[in-house]
């Protein structure tokens, strides 16, 4: 939008595509706003725009638009609140001679969008959480966009060939608020569109993502989605093989086999000699791994590749690898740097997030860093190509 529109627009008082607060204080309620405008009930196919530094009838609020009020606003896309990541970009402008901070947010290509599990819609002037019929109208409006792979739907697969009782008992709580599950009056099939697990369009089949997280035997379905591991007794493939498995199932099955896998393989050495009391070293620190090894699940290529994520673990490092290069805006130059980050499988993502094996995006990376460093061991390295991506772990430096 230019100077010109944002201008217009601030001091309208019938338009729904804008929010005006004095400052951050309600912090819910401007990521409420967020989610309303990404799923753009009205259907304008425009931006939903979010003031800070004005009062209500569009007067300026006199707030200090300064960095730090900069970051919080833009942490509000990644931290996991709102699903799936909304598209949004925050900028600080001067509007009509008042210092105002700008969220434009786009119209999400996968509505419903949610926040804490609740989908917000713009009711005229002011916001509101959507009922059955307008959630359902949400869903519709996924089929004319070009949605993202793990939203395609795989015409070969049905109902049956979901776990509808771990959709129930395990997804669904952990997803949508509980006071809304409570006076949920939504079919089966509704309720598996309304996560994105079924095509919104008859006839209802599977998804991607659907199968990647509530199939029964997923990797039949999309070749690939599962991780094999290899433990090695040397420093060579040609080695000999100490332990070798693979982990199938739907998401959360696969992230707690592999969390076991970690911890049994993890060799802690104690020190009773340079301090009082004894200490312990782990040879790798399990956080950075799982934050590893999740972010090759949740960016690997499940379009064009039938590989499996590989993760191979020898007597002096650890390798994984990822059949996905990089995406989007992340490069084989800029890859790992802080801030720049792309989403290959955001419905993946959102599906890690909500069960709880993702605590914020677009931070994996710099917090294994961050954990290898405070264990003592080097730095990890990446080599990344147009196809793939390989992490290089390796053991903890001895004193």
């Amino acid at each position: 939008m230019t100077k010109e529109e944002l201008e217009q627009i601030l001091t309208d008082p019938e338009s729904d595509r804008v929010e005006r607060k004095e400052g951050l204080g309600d912090r819910g309620a401007i990521r409420q706003a967020i989610c309303a405008f990404a799923n753009d009930m009205p259907n304008h196919r425009q931006p939903g725009v979010v003031f800070l530094g004005v009062r209500d009838d569009g007067t300026c609020a006199d707030l200090p638009i300064n960095d730090d009020l900069l970051l919080n606003l833009s942490d509000m896309r990644s931290d996991g609140n709102i699903l799936p990541i909304p598209t949004m970009n925050v900028q600080r402008m001067v509007l009509g001679g008042c210092e105002v901070a700008v969220i434009l947010v786009n119209p999400s290509d996968a509505p419903p969008v949610r926040y804490k599990g609740r989908v917000w819609i713009r009711v005229g002037p002011r916001r509101a959480t959507a009922s059955v019929e307008e959630e359902g109208r949400l869903n519709e409006k996924r089929r004319y966009h070009d949605l993202p792979y793990d939203l395609h739907p795989l015409s070969e697969t049905s109902l049956q060939d979901l776990d509808l009782d771990l959709f129930r008992r395990t997804y669904l709580p952990s997803t949508i608020a509980g006071d809304v599950l409570e006076d949920n009056q939504r079919t089966i099939e509704q309720q598996l569109s309304s996560v994105r697990f079924v095509t919104a369009a008859e006839p209802t089949v599977p998804t991607i993502v659907g199968v990647l997280a509530i199939g029964k035997t997923p990797f039949r379905q999309v070749p690939g989605a599962y991780i094999q591991f290899l433990r090695i007794d040397g420093s060579q493939l040609n080695d000999p093989i100490i332990d070798q498995k693979e982990c199938h199932g739907p998401l959360i099955d696969i992230l707690r086999q592999l969390d076991e896998l970690l911890k049994m393989n993890i060799r802690i050495a104690t020190d009773v000699r340079s301090a009082a009391t004894e200490i312990q070293h782990p040879d790798y620190p399990l956080s950075a791994l799982q934050q590893l090894v999740r972010n090759a699940v949740m960016h690997r290529n499940y379009q064009t590749s039938n590989s499996p994520v590989r993760l191979t673990w020898f007597n002096n490092r650890i390798e994984i690898q990822n059949p996905g290069g990089p995406y989007g805006q992340v490069t084989r130059q800029n890859f790992g740097q802080p801030g720049v980050t792309d989403y290959r499988n955001p419905n993946v993502a959102e599906v890690m997030r909500n069960l709880g094996f993702v605590q914020r995006f677009g931070v994996g990376i710099q917090t294994a860093r961050k954990e290898l460093e405070d264990n003592g061991n080097p730095s990890p390295e990446f080599n990344v190509q147009d196809n793939h991506v390989l992490v290089l772990v390796r053991a903890r430096r001895q004193p």
